[in-house]
């Protein structure tokens, strides 16, 4: 069997500036074309070379056709958010939309696996790291396929709201006229900009195939920057009831997948976030992170334990700006439900006007930051009360992420001490087996 060919969403605007480095022929007319290419939205058509159009469909006229396209937003709503020009190898498809033009990636998916483990992390890290993160981010791809084209089609509800209580999440069912996009929402995928290096090729090649299996399944293979000691449970941060991957159970990341405390329990979650244990994922080692962590990740060094302060006046704007609702001022941040890696699942703001409980991890992590906190494992101290209102707040958090899956900076470090790629994704993923679909 071949290796399927996917669609990846890279963005969507009203104007779309395109470069064909090599011959593409637009299928549509049977034109062959090279060189800067525009089209725009105009009303619910998109005009190219004066014709109108509902979709317009590129293809090279060899496999090694590449086209650039200008202005690619990368880390969308993230701290490191940027623009810059990308270069892809496949075909492409521009698409209208209500919102603009979806313009599409078509490639094949081991061509697209050696830009995204090189875009997530830096393709100079250890070779059995990237190995692991080609596995699992092929199991994650394909397990979206499939859901995708499962029939019946089912699509999963993402929010929840009663009184008192507002839970949303953000998973890859709202991308319906591709398979997945191109950011941090679903996988970093920065085309051929981000797949030069030979390492990140070999490591491709090396586990061709290969993915995780369980129960019959391709495992939805999760991942996050930084555990901070601990992974999480799948539905801590998503809808699924925990029995749904059963290969996601959290672990310690540590050698003996060990959790001394727990974190569901407040007091034990104090403890845990504001002390340091020894995790794979606790290091300071500046040489082992330059060498995996992107440019726009590496101003992040406090990724393990971290802190923000907030006065209320800050607080009170980021909440009413984030959420849409007005709470007064901020009493309190009360941590109702927490999940297995002491991350907050459901957490009760207590505002002079509004009280309310708002989850799910990602949620709080937006409402409590002018882009994201780096995780809800976080506790709350209140500073200079005065008449039951705090004048500031300090948040002392552990991890970078949702924390569901593989961790991976505890991964490099793991493959930095010897362990090989099969080691690593046993210890994160629980009873999964490897397998070659193709």
């Amino acid at each position: 069997m071949e290796a399927p060919v996917i669609q990846v969403g890279i963005f969507t605007k009203k104007a779309v500036e395109f470069c064909f480095r090599e011959t593409y022929v637009h299928v549509e007319t049977g034109d062959f074309l090279t060189g800067e290419q525009r089209a725009l939205l105009v009303g619910d058509k998109i005009i190219f070379n004066g014709k109108f159009y509902d979709e317009l469909f590129f293809t090279p006229s060899t496999p090694e056709g590449t086209f650039d396209l200008k202005q690619v937003t990368i880390g969308v709503n993230f701290h490191w958010q940027q623009d810059e020009d990308q270069r892809f190898q496949g075909a492409l498809k521009l698409v209208r939309s209500s919102q603009g033009i979806v313009a599409i990636n078509q490639v094949d998916v081991e061509a697209y696996l050696t830009s995204v483990i090189s875009s997530e992390m830096n393709a100079d890290a250890p070779t059995e790291f990237l190995k692991a993160h080609a596995v699992i981010s092929r199991s994650w791809l394909l397990a979206q396929v499939e859901r995708r084209f499962a029939k019946p089609a089912v699509k999963s509800l993402s929010s929840w709201e009663e009184p008192g209580k507002y839970l949303r999440w953000y998973d890859r069912e709202d991308h319906e006229l591709f398979d997945v996009c191109a950011d941090d929402h679903c996988q970093r995928y920065q085309g051929v900009t981000k797949s030069a290096n030979p390492q990140a090729a070999a490591a491709v090649a090396a586990t061709r195939g290969e993915v995780l299996v369980s129960q019959d399944e391709i495992c939805d293979a999760r991942f996050s920057k930084c555990c901070g000691g601990a992974t999480e449970a799948f539905s801590t941060c998503w809808g699924e009831d925990a029995g749904s991957h059963p290969y996601l159970n959290p672990v310690g990341d540590n050698p003996q997948r060990s959790i001394s405390l727990d974190l569901t329990q407040e007091a034990d979650a104090e403890q845990w976030i504001r002390t340091s244990p020894d995790a794979f994922c606790n290091t300071s080692d500046q040489t082992l992170l330059r060498q995996i962590l992107n440019s726009f990740d590496q101003p992040t060094t406090d990724f393990y334990r971290w802190q923000v302060r907030y006065t209320q006046e800050e607080l009170t704007d980021i909440i009413q700006q984030k959420s849409g609702r007005y709470f007064g001022s901020v009493i309190d941040l009360v941590p109702m439900k927490r999940g297995k890696s002491g991350r907050i699942e459901e957490l009760k703001i207590v505002g002079t006007e509004l009280t309310l409980t708002v989850g799910k991890e990602l949620e709080i992590r937006r409402w409590l930051a002018p882009t994201h906190l780096y995780s809800s494992a976080f506790v709350v101290d209140k500073i200079d009360v005065s008449e039951g209102t705090p004048a500031a707040f300090v948040l002392t958090g552990a991890g970078w992420g949702h924390g569901v899956g593989l961790c991976q900076i505890g991964a490099v470090v793991m493959a930095s001490k010897g362990y090989d790629y099969r080691q690593i994704l046993s210890h994160y993923f629980d009873g999964a087996q490897l397998e070659q679909r193709y």
